[in-house]
């Protein structure tokens, strides 16, 4: 078939990737310069199916008030709040009772483990060389923050996925450059879960696509889509005559909504957006092995080969492109409170903050749009990383007629449509 993707981050890449090795004539259309230039940019790198979980959680009401008087909150509104945020939010607190967050736990942490095995084979595959590391440790402060952390660690048990309970001086010996200075109660290892450079495997696997006959149509945006008789046509902004196609593939993040709207279908998409400040690695000793992620905060500390990369926030509302100091500060407190160190902050500094589409009760929407001939992958929020391989192994399963190597209950449209 003539398949079109529209988008190149990391969810469009892996997509037009697997669309090509099962024989597709595959164009992806995307409006910036190059792939991996919004959310797939400068994200934590954390491919960790043991961590995963909706960002809604149980009691949410009350964190969201103390949130507004913290200055180092891992989720931030900023002013102006739209409407469309204000109801976002009502949907992200409907599903933040127990039932709905253990179902869709359980159904991110399959998505994870499954992509996570794709990664890995395509990696072998295609002798990639990227930087990645293995281990994920999560730094408890407090005794608080341990008996919040038991209902995760049941999940872990559920599932058997391997998990260590650290002292901190245990901790200590699997990452020796944590700050002697900064007292924590214990920390929770996951051994097989790990870090990768997101932008560094997409920009790699964009050149594996081409090899394939996959066409990159960048600075290029999709204004309309239209089914057409036996399938898509797209309208792209300058031009006056569409793009013809078999199927469309919608990978475009935030921008997705807006395409959607026109055809009848509205998903409660939000830009959330995160921040990472990345730097050179001033002294190895100093720095990280691998990734570790402050709980209290939520913010990571992840090494990427010779730079180490804080990342966090939720920021609700506000102007997308305005970069505020108090969600940076909050990062360089945690880096300075864990591995103080580690980073050169003199010069070559990375600040980003990226819009990360998301969808209140966490998983993101795979497969039919319930219009003819038109797909969807997107709403992968935070976890577009670590959910990216195994959402396009599965959607170009189901274009194919054949049914995909993942249970895809509660990851699919219908839940919206309940």
């Amino acid at each position: 078939m003539k398949i079109a993707v529209i988008g190149a981050g990391i969810i469009g890449v892996t997509t037009a990737y697997e669309l090509a090795l099962e024989g597709h004539e595959v164009t992806v259309f995307e409006r910036r310069l190059a792939a991996a230039e919004e959310s797939s940019f400068a994200s934590a790198g954390l491919v960790t199916p043991g961590y995963h979980a909706p960002w809604v959680v149980p009691g949410m009401r009350l964190k969201i008030i103390r949130h507004f008087f913290s200055a180092n909150a891992p989720v931030r509104f900023r002013l102006p709040l739209r409407g469309s945020d204000m109801a976002w939010m009502w949907s992200c607190l409907r599903a933040a009772n127990a039932q709905t967050y253990a179902s869709n736990r359980l159904r991110m942490q399959r998505l994870a483990l499954y992509s996570r095995e794709r990664l890995n084979t395509i990696s072998a595959d295609a002798q990639f060389e990227f930087d990645r590391s293995n281990g994920l440790m999560v730094m408890l402060r407090s005794v608080h923050d341990h008996t919040r952390m038991q209902p995760s660690l049941q999940a872990l048990r559920d599932a058997e996925l391997p998990f260590q309970e650290l002292k901190p001086e245990e901790a200590r010996k699997i990452e020796p450059a944590l700050n002697p200075d900064t007292d924590f109660h214990s920390a929770i290892h996951l051994p097989d879960d790990e870090v990768g450079n997101c932008r560094q495997f997409a920009l790699m696997l964009k050149n594996e696509a081409q090899s394939l006959g996959v066409q990159f149509a960048f600075s290029t945006t999709v204004e309309k889509l239209e089914p057409s008789t036996g399938g898509m046509a797209l309208s792209v902004q300058g031009e006056t005559a569409p793009h013809r196609f078999d199927a469309a593939v919608l990978c475009a993040g935030v921008d997705s909504a807006r395409l959607l709207r026109p055809l009848g279908l509205k998903l409660p998409l939000a830009a959330v957006h995160g921040y990472s400040v990345s730097a050179a690695i001033r002294e190895p000793l100093n720095a990280p092995r691998s990734a570790i992620v402050d709980e209290h905060y939520k913010v990571s500390l992840s090494r990427l080969g010779n730079r180490v990369r804080v990342a966090g926030t939720a920021e609700l509302g506000g102007k997308p492109g305005k970069i505020h100091d108090d969600a940076l500060k909050t990062l360089y407190k945690i880096l300075q409170d864990w591995f103080p160190g580690a980073a050169r902050h003199s010069s070559g500094v990375q600040v980003w903050k990226g819009a990360r589409p998301m969808l209140p009760d966490g998983p993101p929407v795979l497969g039919a749009s319930g219009i003819p001939a038109l797909w969807l992958n997107l709403g992968h929020g935070a976890s577009g990383w670590s959910f990216s391989c195994g959402s396009a192994r599965a959607v170009a399963d189901l274009i194919g007629g054949r049914d995909p190597g993942l249970d895809l209950e509660g990851l699919t449209l219908s839940r919206f449509q309940a």
